[in-house]
């Protein structure tokens, strides 16, 4: 990835070269900013999360996403490492990692298609070697999105929780 070759591990030049990137992608009309969360912002988060999951999600019920939406806040989030994405001071997505499992990845649907998941996936590759995360097999959008950014198919599997069929991915610097 262009991306990565010209990344070092200082975290303001890995936002400043991300935001560069995204930029030169015209993706965006102004710079994003990715930092670490707060237990503060967790409650906009789970928001983020709720509004995307139900769209990107519609083959599971609503109920369920509904009824997950505290848990995400008050436990998911806070035993995770989570960076979120500002554009104009506004929270518009959000990577959560435990190691090197993203556990999560969101963007509200008005800020999607504008590079902002590109660049926290990005970001989280520039902060580690490897990276999995399970993808419902339903939703090609997302799987043809993280093949882009050098993901690939390990195995198939169901997600206990929803009975859906999911792939686990793994990408490696």
């Amino acid at each position: 990835m262009i991306l990565n070759k010209i990344l070092n591990k200082s975290s303001s030049c890995i936002l400043a070269k991300i935001n560069a990137y995204l930029n030169s992608e015209r993706k965006l009309v102004s710079l994003i900013n990715i930092r670490k969360a707060d237990i503060e912002d967790f409650n906009i988060l789970s928001e983020i999360w709720l509004e995307a999951s139900l769209i990107a999600h519609h083959f599971i019920p609503e109920a369920y996403w509904k009824a997950h939406k505290l848990k995400m806040q008050h436990v998911y989030l806070p035993m995770s490492e989570v960076y979120l994405a500002e554009h104009n001071q506004q929270i518009c997505g959000f990577i959560a990692l435990l190691d090197t499992q993203i556990a999560a990845i969101f963007v509200s649907p008005q800020h999607q298609e504008k590079g902002i998941g590109t660049g926290l996936i990005q970001y989280a590759q520039a902060i580690r070697t490897e990276l999995k995360l399970n993808v419902y097999q339903e939703n090609p959008k997302s799987v043809q999105f993280y093949k882009t950014l050098g993901f690939e198919i390990l195995e198939e599997g169901i997600d206990l929780e929803t009975n859906s069929k999911e792939f686990l991915m793994h990408w490696i610097k």
